[in-house]
């Protein structure tokens, strides 16, 4: 017999235990037993081990917590962070069976494709639709003509000046790493600007909401020894203080009403609050969507009636409220005081619902952790339950999604690091998605909530019907947000998302990379963020997770909220477009630069001809944001 404990059996008697060694250099050995009498007990399908087996596991354990080794046994077994804060849930979904040990997730890494370096096809193809704002800026921008000197010139001396806000904005993206603005003792899930940009607000998990005032200045950020329990440490205006009623781990979502009046929030129960933003502390007006509101139940009870609500966002005109929850999504009717509509949409939670557009209210997009968006069409429902499509292409749940606002096109992220850009024109049919509905394409025993992700066994649905996939960013963690760019200065030409990696990421219409914001690089609370960026002396942390993202309709600005691991707390920041003046080191990057091409250019001209054009375009490049360059006419027409 092999008295190599590795080699141990658990069949054996106990007359054949070996003595085990714990002295230095044994730990490997004992380890590798527990993971051997382990083994055997699940080949052997047994629900115990064995009297002699459990004693030997016992003293194995023993010794590796006794002995006085240098075993790493986070390299060979991995390790678990802590569970995030997202709630979770205590009906845990059932455990899919694996099909290969290489689908395991390796702890602490993340698999993700690389993001696009070239512009893709159907991404340029968007652009120059007309359907994301107007075509001639953006033809403009792809040849580097970026000069607003130039733009406002021209328009003055146009017989007819009309000068639209995007044609000089939409090429302005927020490039600064940004400034802390506001410190939070909780975390915060939902932080946006009003539709109008003159309010911004957040819901945090200790059941508070704050309604700040961005019109007016900046203030003197109080020192946290001065900070009350309900007022977090800002340098922004804090218009309101509103306590929510307390429901279940967290409030989960919040929206504010286009009139800027009220606002609206989720918890995981299924009751939403809705409440004034003129007062501090006003009325909370209870919106049930259960189907018994006299009905009571326990705090964690289950049970008929009560669920959780992941959602919840108002109606263009303010009078109904959709949210979604446990595998549903309703409608609320707030003239009549009632539920208007019920469905019962997905397998899974849904995570996140939306309105398709800001004019009729009749076309809902639910997503879930199911993996698929599923489109509705209010106007049907009555003789059909079903959806009028499908949006197939994520392989694993999806956190959020969000619509343009045009009835057409809404963008998801998935728990597969993916973010896909949707054409409702292009869904699947339900019967399209039925026949693959039962079939698995996500990674087996995935659980996002931890800081890994192994390679998926699918880079995407075998039925995918997303326009457009954009990678480079992690969503791990929390349910992670995206947005569109504001239609009325940009055309909502760019993309952008938090990231479980502390970086707010900002794409192009055709999949490239146009700003990485890191905010472990992000600058204290009491520096300018309008001034100079200078860099720090050492990294802030390295921390974070940027849950939500904002960015105003009015201004370059994006507001970002970001979790802090090392803290226990969540942080806004303020990130800016800064010209090169204000960048660190740009003034100095940008002269070498130039010094550079004008020397290659030196060389090359007694060699090469070069038309006036492209001497143009070579300087056009080496302009700073601002500075005038006299155009043709041709170039300057609008198109």
């Amino acid at each position: 017999m092999d008295d190599d404990p590795s080699q141990f059996n658990v069949e054996q008697g106990s007359e054949d235990l070996p003595e085990l060694n714990s002295s230095h250099g044994a730990g490997r050995s004992n380890l590798q037993t527990l993971l051997n009498l382990l083994a055997a007990r699940t080949s052997t399908q047994s629900s115990v081990l064995m009297g002699d087996s459990r004693i030997y596991a016992a003293t194995a354990m023993a010794n590796l917590l006794s002995a006085d080794h240098d075993l790493d046994l986070e390299g060979e077994l991995g390790t678990d962070d802590e569970e995030d804060a997202d709630y979770l849930d205590e009906d845990e979904d059932e455990v899919m069976e694996d099909d290969g040990d290489e689908y395991y997730a390796t702890p602490r890494t993340v698999f993700t494709y690389p993001p696009a370096t070239t512009p893709q096809a159907a991404g340029v193809h968007l652009i120059k639709s007309g359907e994301f704002g107007r075509v001639g800026p953006k033809i403009k921008a792809r040849k580097n003509n970026r000069n607003l000197a130039a733009v406002f010139n021209n328009r003055l001396t146009n017989p007819h000046p009309v000068v639209y806000k995007e044609d000089y904005a939409a090429n302005i993206v927020p490039n600064s790493n940004g400034v802390i603005v506001a410190n939070y003792d909780a975390n915060i899930y939902t932080a946006q600007y009003s539709n109008d940009s003159s309010f911004f607000y957040t819901c945090s998990q200790d059941f508070r909401l704050h309604i700040y005032d961005t019109t007016a200045p900046p203030q003197r950020a109080m020192s946290r020894a001065d900070v009350t329990q309900d007022q977090p440490q800002t340098t922004m205006n804090l218009n309101r203080r509103i306590q929510g009623q307390h429901g279940r781990w967290t409030i989960t979502d919040a929206n504010l009403s286009p009139d800027n009046d009220r606002i609206i929030y989720s918890s995981i129960t299924s009751t939403a609050y809705m409440c004034s933003t003129k007062e501090d502390n006003p009325v909370q007006v209870p919106i049930p969507f259960h189907d018994s509101p006299g009905v009571h139940y326990g705090f964690w009870d289950s049970g008929p009636g009560s669920f959780g609500l992941f959602s919840c966002r108002f109606s263009a005109d303010g009078n109904e409220v959709i949210a979604g929850g446990r595998g549903y999504i309703y409608v609320y009717d707030l003239l009549a005081n009632r539920r208007s509509v019920k469905i019962l949409a997905h397998a899974d939670d849904v995570n996140s619902c939306c309105w398709a557009d800001t004019s009729s209210g009749n076309v809902l997009v639910s997503a879930s952790d199911d993996s698929y968006l599923k489109v509705w069409d209010r106007r049907s429902l009555g003789s059909s339950p079903k959806p009028s499509g499908v949006l197939v292409g994520h392989t694993e749940g999806i956190t959020y999604v969000s619509a343009k606002g045009d009835g057409r096109y809404v963008v998801s992220n998935g728990k597969d690091q993916a973010m896909r850009l949707w054409d409702l024109r292009k869904m699947r049919s339900n019967g399209e998605y039925e026949r693959t509905a039962h079939i698995e394409y996500g990674v087996p025993n995935f659980d996002y909530r931890y800081p890994s992700y192994p390679r998926p066994r699918y880079k995407a649905h075998p039925l995918d019907c997303s326009v457009m996939t954009y990678r480079g960013h992690s969503v791990l963690m929390t349910l992670i947000r995206c947005h569109f760019s504001p239609t009325e200065t940009t055309g909502g030409q760019y993309l952008y998302s938090g990231s479980a990696d502390g970086r707010i990421h900002i794409w192009s219409l055709d999949g490239t990379l146009v700003q990485v914001l890191d905010r472990t690089k992000t600058l204290p609370i009491r520096a300018d963020p309008s001034g100079v960026e200078y860099s720090r002396t050492a990294r802030r942390n390295n921390g974070s997770c940027v849950r939500d993202v904002s960015w105003s309709p009015e201004q370059p600005v994006i507001i970002s909220a970001a979790w802090e691991s090392s803290r226990h707390g969540s942080t806004l920041a303020r990130h800016e477009w800064k010209g090169l003046s204000k960048m660190s080191n740009s003034l100095q990057d940008w002269e070498e630069k130039r010094r550079q091409e004008q020397t290659e250019i030196a060389e090359g001209g007694s060699s090469t001809r070069r038309s006036s054009r492209i001497q143009q375009q070579r300087l056009r490049r080496l302009l700073m944001p601002g500075m005038y360059f006299s155009v043709d006419d041709d170039d300057d027409e609008d198109m």
